[in-house]
């Protein structure tokens, strides 16, 4: 199976990548955007493996097997440059060595491609630096840009950029992707239904008894606020929940990329690191480090998010709405909880969420957010 396979998108946008990364001449700037939950992050590293993939045939590229698909997913190609901020906005200094980094001639691949996610957060000045750069780039550098929507990106930028908008993949495409990977039903009907569209968040629920369990205890956790202090204790664990799913999930991702490279360069488990190699492996650790913090980021966002489809379970409840709940399991104390809570105490209570996860994005204490987030669940 190709790297293309793996993508949940519409067949015409698949198709029409893959013709663009076999191109000659591929358009120099893209912007990929999708709401929470889309491939557009995955859908761009791919089109970056693609565009530097060692197939000889055009319309092979992106097969996920050869040294350069294997090195730009597990981010160690030497042409390849991939940018996430842990910050809450890009520095004008970071985009500068960006632009200084597309200078750079290919060493190995045919193009130098620079993959800048969260566009969103750089600042007009910022996105001034980068402006000059896609405007007149250099001829073997290609930029690929994400961010959740065109409006969120500076019109000048997204002016000058391919856009791509990809959809979140429904949960019967979610629950199609889980089945073809051998997860059987209900299992993988009820992870499709918990995952809102993101495939492989689905996966881990239904291969990971632990975080099929973390998240229920996270959905629970607002039935059972009783007090001030309960309200502190259920933030609390959110918050330790959060981070064992944040350390599973680096732990998984950091194995499975150190052992893929140990692979590529030839060393056998046990085996000593030839000086020459070093290098390599100490940029992807230096890489998995940075990534964790990111992880721990996204995934407390993801568990406040969880919370909220607790609120519109209990809302469809509610106004008796003949919905499916997403949590099923909880349906009957959901029942008992609505009947203390009105469906516009629910509705400002989906508020706050939405709120909490607006601060929570730029940085703000996560413990105070969340502690002033439970405090409203006080019986």
């Amino acid at each position: 199976m190709s790297l293309w396979d793996s993508l949940l998108i519409p067949e015409r946008e698949r198709d029409q990548l893959r013709r663009d990364a076999a191109s000659s001449r591929p358009t120099h700037a893209w912007l990929f955007t999708g709401a929470v939950g889309a491939p557009h992050r995955e859908a761009a590293k791919v089109f970056a493996a693609a565009l530097l993939c060692e197939q000889p045939e055009p319309q092979n590229r992106g097969c996920g097997e050869c040294k350069g698909c294997v090195t730009v997913m597990n981010g160690s190609h030497a042409d390849f440059t991939h940018f996430r901020t842990e910050a809450t906005n890009i520095s004008i200094e970071e985009a500068r060595e960006l632009v200084m980094k597309a200078q750079d001639r290919p060493t190995v691949g045919r193009w130098r491609v620079i993959l800048l996610e969260d566009t969103e957060r750089m600042p007009e000045r910022t996105s001034n630096v980068l402006l000059k750069a896609i405007e007149e780039p250099p001829p073997h550098t290609i930029w690929l840009l994400t961010a959740p929507s065109p409006t969120d990106v500076l019109v000048t930028i997204r002016s000058r950029c391919r856009p791509v908008q990809l959809p979140v993949p429904s949960e019967e495409q979610v629950h199609g992707y889980l089945l073809s990977r051998g997860v059987a039903d209900p299992l993988a009907h009820r992870a499709a239904r918990l995952a809102l569209g993101d495939a492989e968040e689905g996966y881990r629920l239904a291969t990971d008894e632990q975080a099929m369990a973390r998240r229920e205890m996270t959905t629970s956790l607002i039935l059972n606020v009783r007090s001030i202090s309960s309200a502190f204790s259920a933030a609390e664990k959110l918050t330790d929940l959060a981070e064992q799913d944040a350390q599973a999930v680096s732990a998984t991702k950091d194995e499975r990329e150190h052992a893929e490279l140990m692979a590529l360069l030839g060393i056998r488990e046990g085996e000593r690191v030839a000086p020459t190699l070093r290098a390599q492996v100490r940029r992807l650790e230096d890489q998995q480090k940075r990534r964790a913090k990111r992880v721990a980021s996204d995934t407390l966002l993801r568990s406040v998010a969880q919370v909220q489809t607790v609120l519109r379970d209990a809302l469809m409840l509610s106004l008796s709405a003949q919905l499916p709940l997403i949590n099923e399991h909880l349906r009957e104390p959901l029942t008992a909880w609505c009947e203390h809570r009105s469906p516009e105490q629910l509705l400002q209570d989906v508020q706050a969420v939405e709120i909490t996860l607006r601060r929570l994005r730029t940085n703000a204490n996560a413990r105070l957010a969340l502690e002033a987030l439970m405090s409203r669940f006080v019986a």
